[in-house]
């Protein structure tokens, strides 16, 4: 066990970024929907209560009993959480007439609050909010105020509980982080000892004493999550774990041969299946999106559980799922009908009657990272892409055939060898292109055509789950598009997409 801060959400837009920013400070942190509050234990250290898009006035706004760990744990209450507990005490809420959205300046702070210790007067904070608290309770002490806002943040007699009705996760309150390490190191005495070395270790020993001698199978798919999930558990049991690597044929130009060739210099158990036929034949023609995945899915399972069979003893499926994979399973409305399909190698029949390890499932894609390489993997690895696991069959808009897949995989080389070529491929979160379902007039030569349009799209990130178009130099987008267009044959336009997540997403589909 270790140390942990429970994070309640109440739905808030920056709830993951909380996450993020208590995990900066080596603190380890779980997000909980606010109707699911899990058993405080020894290792509850405190609770951070969100922010959320209700009002406290709302006739069914979020208002869950927290008596299980108020006064017993210290508490930091973010905005909806500050005015719930301040409504809750017998103070008042209303709508403000001076409604704070965006930068705001601290005009007040009580210097001997443990919270606001190191904070400066006139420090820019992030407000969002269009309630304010009006009245606090007698056992309320104001500590923080602006000249808009008198209560901007407050403390309560007797408890070490904190109310703020600002976000000190955002990079805009420029105090933020002096403002969570109070909370996280000298109130709620966490000891910052949460690190990717730490973490290799309690993880390698988890998996010995949980694993013990028994077989485990992977699915590989040449993507970070699971190629670090694939060395933790190599370096817990050894030759004991085996991995599969299936060639679906919708992966990137060279893509098999490469990662085969990885994998092996890193001495790991894999077997390479090349099924990209089953595949591409069972594909042919389609265009829904939805049928793409099921067609996919099914012959991976297909594939994985027949090359499984050949393993003699084997007792765990181990996979690559990740933290935001699991926060996207839970909302606080309770749980979503479904994992994302191209998270993982979700289901495998029952009848194999294998037990589940997800070594990964606590950490955020950076983090992944940071473990990778604490583990000693090799940057080409661990810097690669994300890439989804219906591969290029969700990149090409429109029907699936093999003449389609062939050109977006030069195409994607060409744009990807283009931002390796200008230093530019690490200073995105994930890079791509995409093939669309239409055709645009162009001239070549003296002759007129009518061919493929692509589009081209690369976003920054931290974890994917918000996400903003990268601004790539138009020189080098001018070259890479002006190399697509004279050497991929039947493609005569390209286009950029300079579309956000939200609203949209980073994937065409």
């Amino acid at each position: 066990m270790q140390e942990t801060i429970l994070i309640l959400d109440f739905g808030s837009q920056y709830t993951q970024l909380i996450a993020r920013r208590v995990r900066e400070l080596n603190v380890y942190c779980e997000i909980h929907p606010y109707n699911k509050i899990p058993e405080i234990t020894k290792w509850t250290k405190g609770v951070i209560l969100s922010g959320s898009p209700f009002s406290v006035r709302d006739k069914n706004c979020p208002a869950p009993d927290l008596s299980a760990f108020r006064a017993k744990v210290p508490i930091l209450a973010v905005c909806y959480g500050a005015q719930y507990l301040a409504q809750f005490d017998g103070g008042e809420v209303k709508a403000s007439n001076n409604r704070e959205y965006g930068r705001a300046n601290l005009s007040f702070i009580e210097g001997s609050s443990p919270l606001m210790k190191g904070m400066s007067k006139g420090s820019q904070v992030w407000m969002s909010h269009g309630d304010t608290i009006m009245k606090t309770p007698t056992s309320f002490k104001v500590i923080a105020g602006t000249s808009d806002v008198k209560v901007a943040g407050f403390s309560i007699d007797r408890e070490q509980t904190y109310g703020i009705q600002f976000h000190p996760e955002v990079y805009h309150t420029t105090e933020g982080t002096i403002l969570l390490k109070n909370f996280l190191i000298d109130i709620c005495g966490c000891s910052a000892s949460w690190t990717p070395e730490s973490f290799v270790g309690s993880t390698v020993a988890w998996l010995k004493e949980t694993i013990g001698d028994d077989k485990v199978v992977l699915g590989l798919s040449g993507g970070v999550d699971s190629t670090v999930a694939g060395v933790l558990l190599h370096n817990a049991i050894g030759t004991n774990l085996h991995c599969i690597f299936v060639n679906n044929g919708l992966l990137r130009k060279n893509e098999f041969q490469k990662v085969l060739d990885s994998y092996q210099h890193m001495h790991l158990n894999v077997k390479g299946v090349d099924a990209s036929g089953l595949f591409l034949d069972a594909l042919d023609g389609v265009s829904d999106p939805e049928k793409k995945r099921k067609i996919i899915g099914k012959i991976f399972i297909d594939v994985f559980e027949a090359e499984a069979r050949k393993i003699k003893g084997i007792h765990w499926l181990a996979q690559g799922t990740i933290y935001p994979d699991v926060i996207e399973s839970v909302s606080v409305k309770g749980p979503s009908a479904t994992i994302k399909s191209h998270h993982n190698v979700g289901g495998l029949p029952k009848h194999l009657n294998l037990k589940i390890v997800e070594p990964l499932k606590s950490l955020f894609k950076d983090e992944v990272r940071k473990v990778g390489r604490t583990l000693g993997i090799e940057n080409d690895l661990i810097s690669r892409h994300p890439f989804p696991g219906p591969g290029l069959a969700v990149r090409i808009l429109g029907e699936i055939t093999r003449e389609r897949v062939k050109l977006l995989q030069e195409v994607d080389d060409i744009f990807i060898s283009g931002l390796r070529n200008n230093g530019l491929y690490d200073t995105v979160w994930q890079a791509f292109s995409v093939l669309l379902p239409v055709r645009s007039v162009g001239v070549m030569g003296d002759e007129r055509t009518y061919e493929n349009v692509v589009s081209l799209r690369a976003v920054t990130s931290t974890d994917g789950m918000t996400a903003d178009w990268a601004q790539l130099p138009y020189d080098v987008l001018a070259r890479i598009s002006n190399e697509i267009i004279n050497r991929v044959r039947g493609v005569n336009r390209v286009v950029y997409d300079i579309s956000s997540k939200p609203p949209a997403t980073i994937e065409w589909e």
